[in-house]
């Protein structure tokens, strides 16, 4: 039966990072740049990720654990040397195989489908993703025949002069016929500039072959982007920053400043909602319609927000489900917690979630009134319709249609400061 493989190449040092640990366990909004690149070869249908390790290789595989097959390559001779290594796990199969770089992450799921479509329907035993730029210098460049058909690759190092003006280049990641790539890196060898194996050079021996070869042309440029030092970093961190909320905005929410708005992978907006400057929003998040979020507002992992949900400046919330109509309007704190509909949230109150050694849950019912700066001890249960007096630390259960007072009786003491 036919496979669709990847491996992912990430055994290279990223020396200009000026890191202690590898390039790729630095995150990218919050996920590594070697994890974020297995998730989307895994998302776009691959059956099987092979991770070539080599550098701090137990920093990569602390990260992908168990998620994929590892293969070290022990000298770094090269892009070619490194798929080499991975031969002995793909004799005797039949399909496809991705190449991706552990240090490219944002490239977009939709572009690996496309790729390995590509490929299947033209029946190509190589396919190419390669990109347009006005300034190649530095990359590879896309030979093509009078047909237009993709004859080889050059790297910038072996080029002529006349082959430096081509502007299409090779973006480093490809779709190989499993069964021809081997014989194809079989006859790989070191005659180049570099004196390294390169892989662009199966592009020619396929050809040689008589094999059909051909590209995909990628539409966003910044997908192909690699990591290589802190500020490519930070500049990809506000390409997908960017690019997820314009998503949303697609999806019908509102964004008031999408540049100062930190939305993560996964999150569901429904349509209608606002979300104010400043606001961060983690991941895997759900948020109902016509929500208000922000401006300061901290949504952290693991919350389902319901439908006209208010949660305002300064307000941190994490494990929480929380009930439609319900208001946390400003510097609250709720954390592992359940917020029943139609409930209103007082200035700074919060859930004393944690004793030191566990977390523990605080459940307030429908229509309940929280005054200001009242302190929840876990596990509390406190029921619908309740009033939560200001002040009050809560470390009992509170039964529906009451009044709950926790506070010390107020003293003052006449004459106290002259006496002092």
């Amino acid at each position: 039966m036919d496979e669709t493989i990847a491996v992912v190449m990430a055994a290279g040092k990223g020396t200009r990072m000026k890191s202690s640990k590898s390039k790729l366990v630095h995150k990218i909004y919050g996920k590594e740049l070697v994890k974020r690149v297995v998730e989307t070869a895994q998302k776009a249908g691959v059956h099987e990720i092979i991770a070539v390790v080599g550098y701090l290789k137990e920093q990569v595989m602390d990260v992908l654990k168990d998620t994929v097959t590892y293969v070290e390559q022990k000298e770094m001779l090269g892009t070619g040397h490194a798929i080499m290594q991975v031969i002995p796990n793909l004799k005797g199969r039949k399909g496809r195989i991705l190449i991706l770089n552990g240090d490219v992450p944002i490239i977009r799921t939709e572009t690996l489908k496309n790729l390995l479509n590509e490929s299947i329907e033209k029946k190509q035993y190589a396919t190419i993703l390669t990109a347009i730029y006005d300034n190649p210098k530095g990359y590879g460049r896309i030979i093509r025949d009078e047909l237009g058909n993709v004859k080889e690759i050059v790297e910038e190092k072996d080029a002529s002069e006349k082959q430096k003006q081509i502007q299409e280049i090779n973006a480093g990641i490809y779709c190989f016929d499993i069964e021809e790539l081997i014989l194809a890196l079989e006859k790989l060898t070191p005659n180049n500039a570099q004196g390294e194996y390169y892989l662009t050079d199966v592009i020619k021996i396929m050809n040689e072959k008589g094999l059909k070869t051909g590209a995909v042309v990628v539409e966003d440029n910044t997908e192909i982007l690699g990591v290589n030092d802190r500020e490519q970093l930070q500049m990809l961190t506000e390409v997908l920053k960017v690019r997820i909320n314009k998503e949303h905005l697609k999806n019908g929410v509102t964004i008031e400043d999408i540049n100062n708005t930190y939305i993560y992978d996964d999150v569901e907006i429904g349509m209608d909602t606002v979300i104010h400057p400043n606001t961060i929003i983690k991941e895997g998040v759900k948020i109902g319609e016509n929500c208000e979020i922000g401006p300061n507002a901290y949504i952290r992992e693991e919350c389902n927000l319901a439908n006209n949900v208010k949660v305002g400046s300064f307000v941190e919330i994490k494990k929480a489900d929380i009930g439609e109509k319900t208001k946390v309007p400003h510097l609250s704190y709720m954390g592992d917690c359940k917020i029943g509909k139609g409930t209103n949230i007082g200035c700074g109150a919060i859930t004393c979630n944690y004793d030191g050694t566990l977390k523990s849950k605080t459940i307030i019912g429908d229509n309940a009134f929280v005054g200001s700066n009242v302190n929840f001890v876990a596990p509390v249960n406190i029921g619908d319709n309740t009033f939560v007096a200001a002040g009050s630390t809560i470390t009992e259960d509170v039964a529906a249609d009451s009044l709950a007072i926790a506070r010390e009786r107020q003293t003052n003491k006449e004459g106290w400061k002259r006496r002092l």
